[in-house]
């Protein structure tokens, strides 16, 4: 392949996502590869949170039924335009609270453990905080985590063979809980064979998407998915801590929530304040709290550029990226000595998320040299260095910047002179 500069301009010039770029903050005179962690400011997210503010400065309190998207009905809106992303009717998605309560949320009324069907399957190699809630919520139900939580490991360390899923899935399966990409490696499942496997063995199947929605189109419905959670500042750049969402199978309409909270009250009866629970009848019954109008405003911005580029070409670009990220790597002999560098993302397009995980045995060291070269990655233990360039932010010279910046640093040996410890926020 070409590694030269030129190259990697050519393919700025074809990017029919270019001009995407220029509506984003981007960091001036550095890269920006953190986007799996923390998407970047938009000018259109900005100017949400701005006219939120100023409803809030002209409205007050009658905003919630005044503002030209009235706030009452803000999570459900705002899951409108997020049900395209996800391949689910505009009913099944609500945006609300984070992730992990999204998640109590969804296990509490999913997760019903009779007789010998028990146990949730998920893997060694997820996201702690969801096995965090797993485990509690198996306590909860007066079970035992350390024999009711069963952790599908790893053959090499970074992936989980769906193989491996499927053979752990039986008749003492209550629950299937999978994140759809891996927080580490970046690789993406096929979720629609595990949902076919855990509905075969009688199992319901949740979904975790932090790390796939806005960067891999879903199909939520086609695979028949029961129910999913995500956040929505990663790849769909939300804002720091913005306001989550959650998806929930139209066929489980109806139930009532485990976690019940009045903002998942009918809305038409919502403030009759009744003692009773009456629940929405669609997915947005399992909302807790009040909607957070300003850590949801962002949403509302980003969710009009991907309804302006479409996910399909997200995609596309995403892994053109990626692609070509791990081909420069391997290309320009980074992965030989003395540079060592591996890469622990699956390079089957289908098995890979929209960052790549680059290992170095000295990960920590080489992070915090790139951030002194201006450049923005993150770090997970033991040893990988998560890069992702974002398709609507990101060019191909951005990428290839970085490339000739993981070869300086241990050609200058510049690593050397920080300790291998990872900051307080990696």
């Amino acid at each position: 392949m070409r590694t030269d500069a030129d190259y990697a301009a050519e393919l700025d010039r074809a990017d029919p996502l270019a001009q995407f770029r220029e509506r984003f903050y981007l960091p001036e005179g550095g890269l920006y590869f953190d986007g799996n962690s923390l998407g970047l400011l938009s000018r259109d997210a900005e100017a949400a949170v701005l006219r939120m503010l100023d409803e809030w400065k002209t409205l007050g309190i009658e905003g919630w039924l005044g503002a030209p998207n009235p706030w009452y009905y803000l999570g459900e809106s705002l899951g409108k335009l997020s049900a395209p992303l996800l391949g689910a009717e505009p009913d099944e998605v609500v945006v609300t609270g984070t992730t992990t309560t999204n998640l109590h949320a969804l296990v509490a009324t999913f997760y019903q453990p009779t007789g010998a069907r028990r146990k949730i399957v998920a893997t060694a190699l997820d996201f702690p905080s969801d096995l965090y809630a797993l485990r509690s919520q198996i306590a909860l139900r007066g079970g035992d985590p350390a024999a009711d939580l069963i952790l599908v490991g790893s053959r090499d360390g970074r992936t989980v063979e769906e193989e491996d899923l499927i053979a752990a899935l039986d008749g003492t399966t209550a629950l299937l809980l999978l994140p759809s990409v891996l927080y580490r490696s970046g690789q993406l499942f096929d979720l629609a064979r595990l949902t076919r496997a855990a509905h075969e063995r009688g199992a319901i199947i949740g979904l975790d998407c932090c790390h796939s929605i806005g960067a891999i189109p879903h199909h939520f419905d086609d695979w028949g998915v029961d129910f999913a959670c995500w956040c929505n500042y990663k790849y769909l750049n939300n804002g720091p801590g913005g306001t989550a969402g959650l998806y929930v199978n139209r066929r489980h309409f109806g139930r009532t929530p485990g976690l019940a909270g009045w903002w998942g009250s009918h809305k038409e009866r919502q403030f009759d304040m009744a003692t009773g629970f009456d629940g929405a009848p669609d997915a947005g019954a399992w909302q807790i709290s009040t909607i957070q109008t300003l850590s949801a405003a962002p949403l509302q911005g980003s969710l009009a550029i991907f309804a302006e580029a479409g996910i399909a070409a997200v995609r596309e670009k995403s892994l053109r990226l990626t692609r070509y990220l791990i081909d420069l790597i391997e290309a320009t002999g980074l992965t030989a000595a003395p540079y060592g560098y591996g890469i622990g993302t699956p390079r089957d397009e289908a098995r890979r998320g929209g960052h790549v995980a680059v290992e170095h045995a000295e990960g920590p060291q080489i992070v915090r040299a790139l951030k002194v070269r201006g450049v923005v990655p993150d770090f997970r233990p033991p040893n990988v260095i998560r890069l992702a360039p974002i398709a609507l932010y990101t060019s191909y010279s951005d990428v290839w910047q970085l490339v000739r910046h993981l070869r300086a640093i241990i050609d200058g040996r510049e690593h050397e002179a920080f300790a291998a410890t990872r900051d307080l926020v990696a």
